[in-house]
């Protein structure tokens, strides 16, 4: 079998994937996989109307990712949380995983944000909002992560107003939360986060965050690609917080670590990559770090290319990849965020993930492709 995509003639593997499920919990690593909602594609979502999502199809990814023992973080920005869904879709989708997290045993930390805030707003209603999200968060016993604020970063003026409203949801929260830094490059609306563009300075506001509130604080997510950055600032953490890499560029080498420590993960690529992300990590549970490294580098490759700039639409490609390995019936986005990329980066993605032997029915990934590719003018 054969498929043509834009640059020729492209011939698909026929070898399913195989990742066994069921096995026990990873021990190593704490890994969540930021995962992606499905839209229901028959609603009537007018300009302007409210996001509308395939309840069952997105509950059955969660448990696809549970089942290969992977957390799942919950309405992150890859379900499109300001891309999309609103708070409102974000407030059912903490709900109902969290319900459905507890009937399966699952891991499950959910975002905390102040996206309810639809316009320019003062330091006190970012505060507010921030605090009804987790208390919901927190109703569901679900963990909470603290996530970047646009809000937050239009409404400060100085590093101290963001020392003085970490500080008091910290004292809030009644079990530990994991902390959020998303860099410019997923979303333009954070430049200046921690009170500077200067991103060692920065990082020191962050620090003195974690340091004044260890004991409430799991661990900090960062997404800033830059690895060495990251691993500079896990080695500035105080004992027993941990780095989660968000770095969708680094993430096998943060993981695997050195001599001086390493880094757990929340990542978006391991919403397509779960299955083989939580084998790798199985192997890392073992020792063989050389093990992991084999499995999980060459899907750095597949990452960047989701990954590059806008990288705020990453998201596409996810979907794609969902929709390709069959586990949604539609390549259709909340926001209609499946026009977010060109038909040249979609069938890049294809080729990658086929080449990564992502897909467990590769007949059907084919033939999903190229109904793609038809409904493009690509004839087959």
């Amino acid at each position: 079998m054969t498929i043509r995509l834009l640059h020729g003639v492209y011939e698909p593997s026929t070898e399913p994937a195989v990742f066994a499920a069921g096995e026990a919990p990873l021990t190593s690593r704490s890994v969540f996989s930021a995962a992606h909602v499905v839209a229901d594609p028959y609603a009537d979502t007018s300009w302007g109307a409210p996001a509308a999502v395939d309840w069952d199809a997105t509950l059955a990814f969660r448990r696809h990712l549970w089942a290969h023992g992977l957390g799942v973080a919950e309405a992150m920005d890859t379900a499109q949380r300001g891309m999309g869904l609103d708070w409102a879709g974000a407030a059912e989708l903490i709900r109902r995983s969290a319900a459905e997290a507890k009937a399966v045993g699952g891991a499950i930390a959910c975002g905390v944000g102040t996206d309810q805030l639809t316009g320019p707003a003062d330091l006190m209603a970012v505060r507010a909002a921030y605090e009804e999200q987790l208390a919901l968060v927190e109703e569901t016993g679900a963990q909470a992560i603290l996530m970047a604020s646009r809000a937050l970063a239009a409404a400060a003026r100085t590093p101290d107003d963001y020392l003085d409203l970490y500080s008091y949801l910290l004292r809030q929260a009644s079990e530990p939360v994991i902390l959020h830094w998303l860099g410019p490059m997923f979303d333009p609306a954070l430049e200046g986060y921690w009170g500077s563009a200067d991103l060692d300075a920065a990082t020191s506001v962050l620090l003195d965050v974690i340091h004044a509130h260890p004991d409430k604080i799991d661990g900090i997510k960062i997404s800033l690609l830059d690895a060495q950055r990251e691993i500079d600032l896990r080695r500035r953490l105080p004992e027993g917080v941990r780095c989660y890499t968000g770095d969708d560029f680094n993430y096998p080498e943060l993981i695997a670590g050195d001599d001086r420590g390493f880094s757990h993960a929340l990542l978006g690529i391991f919403d397509p990559l779960g299955p083989l992300a939580a084998d790798a990590v199985r192997a890392l549970d073992t020792g063989d770090v050389c093990g992991f490294r084999k499995r999980l580098d060459p899907t750095v490759g597949l990452s960047r290319h989701l990954f590059q700039p806008p990288t705020r639409f990453y998201k596409t490609g996810v979907v794609l990849l969902a929709w390709l390995a069959g586990h949604q019936s539609h390549f259709t986005m909340v926001g209609g965020l499946q026009s977010a990329r060109s038909l040249p980066h979609l069938c890049r993605a294809y080729e990658l993930a086929d080449g990564l032997g992502l897909f467990p029915d590769p007949a059907l990934a084919e033939s999903r492709m190229k109904s793609l590719l038809n409904m493009y003018g690509v004839a087959q």
